[in-house]
């Protein structure tokens, strides 16, 4: 496969028909291009499928992107003319549905929206189909509306309650503009359910297998291993907590700085809090762990799939994305209390059992199944189902019967 999990997309074909003359126009839609994370990297590989779309966003920030995005024509919405938007995007939110319905997409015979921040509610032609893939719905207009108010400055707190309750009567309007949704996992699909009222397709999001690989038995360590963001909902404290009752060594990767100081300051000697780190550095770590430990709730995940790919087990709270990705006694554990005695104790249990000699290349092989390959198939599936424009070449059973 190429570098990067990309392969050459041939001719477009719609209802069985190959149309070399005049391939279908296809409109990207995707909230916010300031970085490459894992939206971004879904974004990539729906533009490996599609290579003539064209892109449309709130605010691009062309240095921070890939060459494959930078590749194709991006329109952005008023939101990127209004003062310090590049820096500032997000205090915009308020305007941004109204930004949302002034691109002009009736030209185009597809679109698919990526949806995390808002990105579904554009208007296309009544004749063109619509797939939403949502990261998750909006989590700090929903389920963690309360988490993100209580960290806010008082007049930002103040203004939440008015500002979220018009942006939700929004965001489940303009979930009716979408024919299709299709979710990153079971839990996103589950929340859809619960806000919007519809059912969704789950297509994991791609991870890049290719880059990680297990190491020989004598080149690993007996280190565990936290590695993200340094954000509160993925409980690096509880992995501190949890270590420090251990005093078994654990390895921290991960920014921002400041957090990264804050952390260390409150660390004890056995937990190694080292920031962030150069790829190479952080694919060293995840195929020499014993373990990797994964406290936090969250929409997918992909860190445990990279762990997996290298090799080595996971050590997870078993809720959200990480029960479509660990699975139990077989490519690691799963425990159920969300606290720092409940990781511990899941430590000890996957010591006493031998779950740190799990079979690498059987973890690798579980890992596979959330290659790009397997993502592209199951957006062509979800596309198919709507009788729209799909890449081609495509398995046989993923096309749509011939017309009559």
């Amino acid at each position: 496969m190429p570098e990067g999990g990309f392969e050459p997309i041939g001719t477009l074909v719609r209802e069985g028909r190959r149309d070399g003359a005049a391939a279908p126009r296809v409109a990207l839609v995707h909230y916010w291009l300031v970085g490459m994370r894992g939206g971004e990297k879904v974004l990539e590989q729906l533009c490996a499928m599609f290579p003539g779309a064209d892109i449309y966003t709130h605010v691009a920030v062309p240095e921070r992107l890939s060459e494959r995005l930078r590749a194709h024509r991006i329109e952005e919405s008023f939101i990127a003319r209004l003062p310090f938007a590049r820096r500032h995007y997000q205090h915009y939110l308020p305007l941004m549905p109204r930004a949302l319905e002034q691109f002009d997409l009736a030209a185009y015979d597809l679109v698919i929206s990526s949806e995390s921040g808002p990105a579904k509610g554009v208007i296309p032609a009544p004749e063109t189909p619509h797939l939403c893939y949502c990261h998750s719905p909006m989590r700090y207009l929903w389920d963690q509306f309360h988490t993100y108010r209580a960290g806010a400055g008082r007049l930002t707190r103040a203004a939440m309650p008015l500002i979220a309750h018009s942006l939700r009567q929004w965001d489940v309007t303009s979930a009716a503009r979408v024919d299709r949704f299709a979710a990153n996992s079971t839990h996103v699909a589950a929340r859809i359910g619960k806000y919007w009222r519809r059912e969704a397709d789950v297509v994991h999001p791609p991870v890049a297998l290719a880059d990680f690989a297990p190491v020989a038995p004598a080149e690993r360590g007996d280190f565990y291993l936290w590695a993200g963001e340094l954000a509160p909902y993925k409980r690096p404290d509880l992995a501190i907590e949890a270590f420090r009752r251990l005093g078994r060594p654990l390895v921290m990767i991960g920014g921002p700085e400041a957090t990264r100081r804050r952390l260390a300051a409150r660390a004890p000697d056995n937990v190694t809090v080292l920031g962030q780190v150069d790829f190479a550095t952080l694919r060293a770590h995840l195929a020499r762990a014993r373990a990797l430990v994964f406290p936090g709730e969250e929409d997918f995940g992909i860190v445990p799939v990279e762990a997996m790919a290298s090799g080595r087990p996971v050590i997870a709270y078993g809720r959200g994305g990480a029960l479509d990705t660990v699975v139990d006694g077989e490519t690691g554990l799963l425990y159920r209390e969300p606290t720092a005695e409940g990781l511990a104790e899941a430590v000890l249990r996957f010591e006493a059992e031998g779950l740190d000699r799990l079979d690498p290349a059987a973890l690798a092989t579980h890992a596979a199944r959330f290659s790009p390959e397997a993502f592209r198939i199951g957006i062509a599936r979800s596309l198919a189902a709507l009788g729209a424009p799909l890449p081609a070449p495509l398995p046989a059973h993923l096309r749509p019967p011939a017309p009559a």
